[in-house]
């Protein structure tokens, strides 16, 4: 049976990171919503142009469209035998879409990591970072400061925190995440499927905690 694993995981957790180096462990394909998005819109698909028609009405993109393009993506020849799937689903409506989906490609959701944190360790790691006015070098209070605070190291120029960095857009983002996605934990959790990591560990633990969870 074809394996398809379902990632997920709060802004800030390092999911991204994560999701590489499963999709290099087990040579399935990385699957990130966004990116689909993006690839359809850039190459002008029809269903690339009716998610453009509703983004530029200001409207969510219904899980139909969604849903097209993960089936496009799913039948070409590097997803023969599954997928990492992230950023979808968000819901548990469109868990239960997937779950049909899935059984058309002869397989089913076998194992769901949620890597978690709370919500001060992550408005920490997003918080704190800041930008270059010339080139766009990231810095970050903790984790790797400026030798010289406010100025960038590379090229001396200003550095200043873009709006969706500052704390308190970080919170609300964090917030709308757990929101959003506890009941799609729950569905998972009570399938038996969910596998909880300890996003605040260090990124080798995370992956280390990962990998022995995917063998078991």
């Amino acid at each position: 049976m074809k394996t398809y694993i379902v990632l997920l995981g709060p802004p800030g957790v390092g999911k991204g990171t994560q999701a590489k180096i499963i999709a290099e462990t087990t040579a399935l394909p990385h699957i990130s919503s966004g990116d689909l998005f993006r690839e359809n819109i850039k190459n002008s698909t029809e269903l690339g142009k009716l998610a453009q028609s509703y983004m530029n009405k200001g409207e969510l993109v219904p899980d139909d469209v969604t849903i097209g393009m993960i089936r496009d993506r799913l039948s070409r020849p590097d997803c023969k035998d599954g997928a990492l799937l992230d950023g979808f689903p968000r819901t548990t409506v469109q868990a239960d879409v997937l779950d049909k989906l899935l059984a058309e490609f002869g397989g089913r959701v076998s194992f769901v990591p949620y890597i978690a944190a709370s919500e001060t360790v992550l408005v920490e790691r997003l918080g704190g970072r800041w930008t270059c006015k010339a080139q766009g070098h990231v810095f970050h209070e903790r984790y790797n400061p400026p030798k010289q605070a406010g100025k960038c190291d590379l090229d001396g120029s200003e550095l200043y925190q873009r709006d969706d960095d500052k704390a308190e857009t970080v919170k609300r983002r964090i917030q709308v995440y757990f929101a959003q996605t506890a009941p799609l934990i729950a569905y998972y959790r009570e399938k038996g499927l969910l596998h909880e990591i300890d996003g605040a560990q260090p990124i080798e633990k995370v992956s280390a905690d990962l990998l022995a969870a995917l063998k078991k």
